[in-house]
């Protein structure tokens, strides 16, 4: 890397991570010059670069400022191969949250409201008007609540992961604790391996970090380790992100061998790993991690409650190494000037504390296994199978009868109010367009009518 890039990559770094917001003004170039030990025409030459691309502009008299747009905005629609709209993840994100009354959503992820435990978090919104007032007007604490974060510790250990407070940050959300690990450890140019296919917004979020994303094909016991090891040998990746338990969107759950094998490509090769642990809650009996053999080491765990609990309540988690969560701490404030409500803290902390939430989970888990027996029975009479049964949660990574596109039939039913999750939204590599994810708890028989209907209409073309 030259020195001039060298400058750039500052930049754009300081930008990404919010430390220069649009509007800033960079330091004079003899200033930049000085504190990056260059000659002041390469700070020139750097910073005609970033204005001709538009990150930064120049005005007269008056030095550099960051343009209007961030690179985080730009780095969303500068797309040099655009997506149909209806592969899009924003797309259908959009079409989920915003979806009327009479609109069906068996392409969303997360549960109907009347599968929440919604009297357990009534009572515990009671229970909050009598704690300080501090709890109703203050900021949060950086680390989050300690409530909340013991009794996380608790279920942590339970599993055999040992790990002490100063491991344990609480955030925003799960998506929020993710953005806040690619600003701490990417930089734009990194590359970072994900699972093909996987949760389409780990790939939207890491275009906004300007990283090239590889795919790796993800079968039922995990990673293509064959490919793993291969693309880690080649590529060195910074970071590797997936879903150990119930996998988004397959439902697929690790196995230990395969475990193993990451494990051990992951240290060869220096490559950190997040495991997203959403979905845990959902499988009958735990199945093998990543984050507990190592130790928290070389894997970062992150999760939150936004599918066991409510998705209104936001709050997520980073369990790590102690010495990056101070560094990950002052992003947050950077970000989001403290750590998530502690109203949401609380209340989660209540609701998990009691002796409910047990209760509910099992609940959900018998709906689900009931629910997912009788949307595979539906969807066979379709032509539409499932990629394979899963042993919890909700999802249903299913094929569509042969020269099915499912864009072409999400597109369809969408024009009768469902919205539907094509296979090519989740796949890096665009090589998913006869799949459609499934949620079981959003299905019924308006959907396999629309469903039917689009399939006879395409197969009579």
């Amino acid at each position: 890397m030259t020195r001039t890039e060298r400058l750039i990559d500052d930049v754009r770094s300081r930008i990404l991570s919010g430390a220069l917001a649009p509007g800033d003004r960079l330091a004079s170039v003899r200033r930049y010059a000085a504190l990056m030990m260059v000659s002041p025409s390469t700070v020139v030459e750097a910073y005609e670069r970033l204005a001709a691309e538009g990150v930064i502009r120049a005005r007269r008299g008056s030095g550099f400022y960051v343009s209007g747009i961030s690179l985080a905005a730009r780095s969303l629609t500068d797309n040099t191969t655009p997506l149909l709209r209806d592969v899009d993840p924003f797309w259908v994100s959009r079409q989920s949250l915003d979806a009327g009354k009479e609109e069906l959503t068996p392409g969303c992820g997360w549960l109907p409201a009347d599968w929440m435990p919604n009297e357990a978090l009534r009572k515990g919104l009671r229970q909050l008007t009598r704690l300080p007032d501090t709890l109703l007007t203050d900021y949060g604490s950086t680390h989050g609540s300690t409530t909340l974060r013991r009794l996380l510790l608790a279920r942590f250990a339970q599993e055999g992961l040992s790990a002490s407070m100063e491991q344990l940050m609480l955030t925003g959300s799960g998506s929020q604790a993710l953005d806040l690990l690619c600003r701490f450890l990417l930089r734009p140019g990194d590359s970072v391996v994900v699972d093909d296919p996987c949760y389409f917004n780990f790939q939207a979020l890491l275009r906004t970090h300007q990283v090239n994303i590889v795919g790796v094909p993800y079968t039922s016991t995990g990673p293509d380790i064959a490919v793993f090891e291969q693309v880690l040998a080649t590529v060195r990746p910074r970071l590797y992100i997936t879903n150990s338990a119930l996998h988004n969107p397959t439902g697929a759950c690790l196995s230990a061998q395969t475990a193993y094998r990451v494990l051990s490509a992951a240290a060869a090769h220096e490559t950190l790993i997040i495991e997203d642990d959403i979905f845990a809650d959902f499988e009958p009996e735990p199945s093998p991690r990543l984050a507990i053999p190592d130790g928290l080491d070389r894997v970062i765990r992150m999760g939150s409650f936004s599918k066991t609990l409510s998705a209104s309540v936001r709050c997520g988690y980073i369990a790590c190494r102690a010495e990056w969560i101070e560094g990950l701490a002052d992003l947050q404030i950077a970000t989001n000037f403290g750590g998530p409500s502690p109203l949401s803290s609380e209340l989660i902390a209540n609701v998990l504390g009691g002796g409910s939430y047990r209760k509910h989970l099992n609940e959900v888990t018998t709906r689900l296994d009931r629910a997912r027996k009788e949307a595979i029975e539906h969807l066979d009479a379709l032509g539409i199978t499932p990629w394979m049964v899963p042993r919890g949660g909700f999802y249903l990574w299913c094929r569509l009868p042969e020269g099915i596109d499912s864009t072409a039939i999400a597109r369809r039913c969408r024009q009768d109010g469902v919205v539907l999750a094509p296979g090519n939204v989740f796949s890096v590599t665009q090589s998913a367009a006869e799949f459609l994810r499934f949620n079981v708890a959003h299905l019924n028989t308006r959907v396999f009518s629309v469903l039917k209907r689009a399939i006879a209409e395409h197969q009579n073309k």
